[in-house]
């Protein structure tokens, strides 16, 4: 595994700690992320992100960020730093920094003059509360340290700007104070275990926070903060003394016991299987006995597609088939005319995704696979099986049907419906209008899946309804996407023009349970995947030798789009080979996954902090890009572990 400490040679190179960012969660859905020294680079930084429901249900940042200054001999050490424009950085409180370990709990160690001040972040798992140890581990004679909050009071898509309109006061609150900038919003409530902090008001406009990663993706980089003043507090050797931010009052004398009790439930980081398991347990929002499960950190939400993607190997990685079914059942609250939301939810969302039913398929078979509870799933999700096939079958959903050979259609004007849904203007980058490779494998493996469970609960009715179709598909599939000229699989048929483009939606008819292609075909397959498409860090989009291959993900929002099914590297395409690599080639298939999986543990602090990467570069070295911790990219290594400690068992039983 990679490093579990940072040390002051690599934290003084600001550019080594602007390019590795931090990730903080609860389980209520708030979040805190910023660079390694805690100088934010995106709009999507901050230390207190929230849902706000009673505004639009999106997440704001409120606290952006809390300057440190330790004052001894009434000098001021500014531990802080921020970046304005020209590249200025003020102050550059990073020189002070001289370690991070995230082996448990996350800690920052500062050390100014005879001070050395550690520092260390969590959130509550019962609420959106985050909470800041800081102790003091050496010192000669007391000191004061100040705090100041920058506050941003903003949608965390957009940015803050100075105006006569925020409110500026504050409330005084027992150990702290209350800050409420706008009528709409819940108070922010900073308090601290120290009674006798002091609070100083003196409302100021900071201008010009610049975010450099906003500006490298070419949107707005700059905005205001508001800092309404600051705390002050006075420690000497042996203390410690704790901060809380929420947008509700804490009793001070609890913060500490809070506090101790969620550092007590973080799992050691030991290893790459721990790390993964930590950045699994990220991606939950329990709320309200519903469970959801975040795309992506900083910026996604919920994601149909994704979830069901990713809860086999989040929730195998766990041990945790409750919320499993819990974030299941609060998918299907939303679900209409067969489809899932791809994003959003209630009236929010977005029906235009025609895969995310037929992953529900695949995710309920994992479930089954791995609880071998099959009676119970169909007991349950039959009437919601039943209805999404038939939905497909009988064309009740917009524009997606079956056509007279058994084959899924889908098509909508200005839309992308499959998981390559990237649109520059109106027009889908890889449109993949008609019948879909991955789809069609997916509606295959989604029939003979229910017809397994229908047959075990001798569900007389539906074999009879579904089993002439099933039998028909395989050959169907065949005749619509194989071409022995090329030796692989169509990536998508409509009408008489089939598109051979190398793209890794073919590995899907390589990995699932149910196949309609022969062991022969499904080494073809593989073969040009790994030979075009195959990296470290996982599957490219695209051939390298497409003349619309893009091999940097990065740039303007409409380059980014461009690259991001056109060659980009996906981690996530990775289970679904390993998983075709091992029904193929068997005991090399193991060597491969295993140096793929220890590859990723070798480069998990170059990016996002103990998180997988969304993507990568399609070319060496493989910049990571997007989001810092995807929940299928990590989700999906998850899966390759289990699936290659199963496998392991079996060589060693002699049973491959």
């Amino acid at each position: 595994m990679g490093k579990i400490i940072f040390n002051k040679h690599e934290l003084v190179k600001l550019g080594y700690s602007l390019e590795r960012e931090i990730l903080k969660t609860s389980s209520n859905g708030a979040y805190a992320s910023t660079s390694l020294c805690f100088c934010n680079t995106r709009k999507y930084h901050g230390l207190l992100i929230v849902p706000q429901p009673q505004i639009d249900n999106e997440y704001h940042v409120i606290l952006s960020s809390l300057d440190e200054t330790i004052i001894q001999d009434d000098y001021p050490f500014n531990l802080a730093i921020h970046r304005y424009p020209n590249e200025i950085y003020s102050p550059k409180g990073h020189k002070y920094l001289t370690s991070y370990d995230i082996t448990s709990t996350g800690k920052h160690m500062y050390s100014v003059g005879d001070i050395c001040l550690s520092k260390e972040l969590i959130f509550s798992s019962k609420e959106d509360r985050l909470i800041i140890k800081y102790s003091v581990d050496k010192c000669d004679r007391p000191f004061k340290i100040q705090f100041n909050p920058f506050l941003a009071f903003r949608q965390r898509h957009k940015l803050s700007k100075a105006n006569s309109q925020a409110n500026t006061s504050f409330e005084d609150i027992e150990n702290g104070a209350s800050f409420k900038l706008y009528s709409n919003y819940e108070p922010l409530c900073i308090q601290f275990s120290d009674k006798k902090i002091k609070y100083l008001h003196n409302p100021d406009w900071y201008y010009n926070i610049e975010y450099i990663k906003e500006a490298e993706r070419g949107y707005e980089s700059q905005e205001d903060l508001l800092v309404p003043g600051y705390f002050e507090a006075k420690l000497e050797m042996g203390d410690t003394l704790f901060f809380t931010a929420a947008m509700n009052k804490i009793n001070p004398k609890k913060i500490e016991d809070v506090y101790n009790q969620e550092a007590e439930k973080i799992e050691p980081l030991t290893s790459f299987d721990s790390v993964l398991r930590r950045a699994a347990k990220e991606f939950f929002v329990k709320k309200d006995k519903k469970v959801d499960v975040l795309a992506g950190y900083p910026w996604f939400g919920r994601w149909g597609r994704d979830s069901f993607i990713a809860l086999p190997g989040l929730c195998i990685g766990l041990n945790d088939m409750k919320s499993f079914k819990k974030a299941i059942d609060t998918l299907i609250e939303d679900m209409r005319d067969g489809l899932f939301p791809n994003i959003g939810s209630g009236n929010d969302s977005a029906y235009n995704s025609v895969d995310a039913p037929m992953w529900f398929f695949w995710a309920l078979q994992q479930y089954v696979e791995y609880t071998k509870e099959s009676k119970k799933v169909w007991k349950e999700y039959k009437e919601v099986m039943v209805s999404i096939l038939d939905s497909y079958r009988y064309g009740k959903t917009k524009n997606i049907k079956m056509m007279p050979n058994g084959m899924i259609y889908a098509s909508e004007n200005n839309r992308a419906l499959t998981w390559m849904d990237a649109v520059v203007g109106d027009q889908p980058v890889t449109p993949r209008k008609g019948m879909c490779v991955e789809i069609n494998a997916l509606w295959y493996n989604a029939i003979m899946f229910t017809l397994e469970l229908a047959k075990e609960s001798k569900d007389i009715e539906f074999i009879s309804n579904w089993e002439e179709l099933a039998e028909s598909l395989p050959q169907e599939f065949k005749l619509t996407f194989w071409d022995k000229t090329y030796g692989w699989l169509a990536d998508n048929v409509d009408g008489y023009h089939k598109d051979f483009t190398v793209r890794p939606n073919m590995v899907f008819a390589t990995s699932l349970k149910y196949r309609c292609i022969s062991p022969k075909i499904c080494q073809l397959v593989l073969s040009r995947i790994e030979k075009e498409l195959l990296t470290p860090f996982g599957l490219r989009t695209l051939s390298p030798t497409h003349k619309d291959y893009k091999d940097v993900y990065r740039g303007s929002q409409k380059e980014r789009d461009i690259a991001y099914h056109q060659g980009t590297v996906w981690p996530w395409l990775l289970g679904h080979f390993i998983e075709g690599y091992l029904k193929v080639y068997k005991e090399c298939a193991y060597e491969v996954g295993e140096r793929i999986y220890q590859g990723f543990g070798e480069n998990i602090n170059n990016y996002g902090i103990s998180g997988i990467a969304e993507v990568y570069d399609g070319n060496p070295p493989y910049h990571p890009g997007g989001s810092i911790s995807q929940a299928w990219s990590v989700s999906e290594l998850l899966r390759i572990r289990y699936m290659l400690d199963n496998y392991k068992e079996l060589m060693e039983g002699g049973k491959v």
